[in-house]
């Protein structure tokens, strides 16, 4: 999650897919997420510095894709109902127009069931590595094909990709999209 948008359990709550749509439809004000093995997550709101980090991470996102026209940016309010069982939210995610094309548009207003082709994390001071490392492998084992894990505190980036162990680059850093985002450059400060 991003910065201030700890992952905390009040207790832990064992939720099945249609007792987590019914939670969230009688609580929308909370950011909620779900994991694969069905405990419910409870994030609290962003700070300044990391609504200004999520927002800078989404723009930067949102502009390749403008040009690019090659898919569909998403913000971290989107929860994604992913393979696996989970239900997600990445604090920032794409998906092709392909894939998202065929989903139904009933899908598409839900919480789409498929998992991004791209998706950021970042580490919150508050945020537990082990959890947010566990969900990266989360999203791959559901089928991403690229994902950066930004930790400003251990001031690195975990890559992962499909397939591949884990790279581990030092801050600042200049990621690539690869060939999952063509032309997509993300330069990263010391945060």
């Amino acid at each position: 999650m991003s910065p201030d948008r700890a992952m905390t359990n009040l207790t832990t709550t064992i939720l099945n897919a249609d007792e987590f749509d019914r939670f969230c439809e009688q609580n929308p004000d909370l950011q909620v997420e779900r994991t694969a093995e069905g405990e419910l997550i409870i994030m609290s709101p962003l700070g300044g510095v990391s609504g200004n980090r999520e927002a800078d991470l989404i723009g930067f996102l949102w502009l390749w894709n403008r040009e690019a026209k090659l898919g569909k940016v998403f913000s971290s309010d989107t929860i994604f109902r992913l393979p696996n069982g989970g239900d997600r939210a990445p604090d920032a995610a794409w998906i092709s127009n392909d894939r998202w094309n065929s989903l139904s548009p009933e899908q598409q207003e839900k919480f789409p069931p498929l998992c991004p082709d791209f998706a950021i994390e970042l580490r919150s001071r508050t945020d537990s590595l082990p959890s947010l490392q566990n969900k990266m492998r989360e999203y791959l084992n559901s089928g991403l094909r690229l994902g950066w894990l930004i930790d400003p505190q251990g001031q690195k980036v975990e890559i992962y990709r499909r397939d591949l162990d884990v790279e581990i680059v030092k801050l600042p850093a200049t990621l690539s999209g690869e060939n999952v985002l063509p032309g997509f450059v993300l330069d990263l400060p010391i945060f």
